[in-house]
């Protein structure tokens, strides 16, 4: 077994500064409109929209806030124009980001992001620049205080579902799969009422870069900043060894 906590930790650290600034909520109410779009507003048979209710929950979106975006998305499907694109680009000493958005106007979207690149000192690529860098993983991570199950249960009930990698830290539990499997573990677990704290296909780095210089430090932080301000930014990813 081996994990990917440094990108768990990256990444529940920034769900919690978004959660502090609200924007995790207009995020998830973006994901929840076109996973009712894509898969209709029925979560036992949507399990794109289940997984976006499991992270609404854990980032304590109320009940009824997450029931009307549903009933909204479900009563405005044609009028649903959100869609997704990837961006990617270099920071400070080559530091490799990829940024994903969803949004109503690419040519805004594409504005803020380039010019969150270029107040850090960095710069947009082509597309597939430094996504080779990153491996495309399902990772769903379980909070061992809501899960009932031992973490050997756990384990094997995640690797017999087709998981490629299990692993135990302080608090939760990682499972990582391919991206093509990742429906089908997330499935069975959800058969076997084990409750997700996040459940989504992502980037991990195959390698992590560390940075020494202040001033390059200064200027990345400012174009990750930029990126979890703007609400067209769904997650951001990066190789850099914080």
């Amino acid at each position: 077994m081996s994990g990917h906590s440094k990108f768990a930790n990256i990444k529940h650290k920034k769900e919690k500064n978004d959660a502090a600034k609200g924007k995790v909520f207009t995020i998830i109410g973006r994901e929840i409109a076109v996973a009712v779009k894509e898969g209709g507003p029925d979560p036992s048979n949507n399990f794109k929209l289940a997984t976006v209710i499991a992270k609404a929950k854990a980032n304590n979106m109320p009940n009824d806030t997450i029931e009307r975006g549903i009933r909204k998305a479900a009563g405005d499907v044609g009028n649903v124009n959100y869609e997704y694109v990837t961006y990617e680009g270099y920071g400070p000493n080559g530091i490799a980001i990829i940024v994903d958005a969803l949004t109503d106007n690419k040519n805004r979207t594409a504005a803020n992001v380039r010019s969150a690149f270029t107040k850090g000192q960095g710069n947009i690529g082509t597309q597939g620049c430094v996504s080779f860098m990153f491996d495309r993983k399902g990772q769903i991570i379980i909070d061992k205080e809501e899960c009932d199950l031992e973490a050997d249960d756990l384990m094997m009930t995640a690797l017999d579902a087709g998981a490629e990698d299990f692993a135990e830290e302080e608090d939760s539990f990682e499972i990582l799969t391919d991206a093509d499997s990742f429906e089908v573990v997330g499935k069975a677990l959800e058969d076997q009422k084990i409750p997700m704290l996040s459940a989504e296909v992502t980037m991990i780095p195959q390698n992590y870069v560390e940075l020494t210089d202040e001033t390059a430090i200064k200027n990345l932080q400012r174009t990750l900043d930029l990126l979890d301000e703007d609400d067209d930014v769904q997650a951001v990813y990066h190789n850099w060894d914080e």
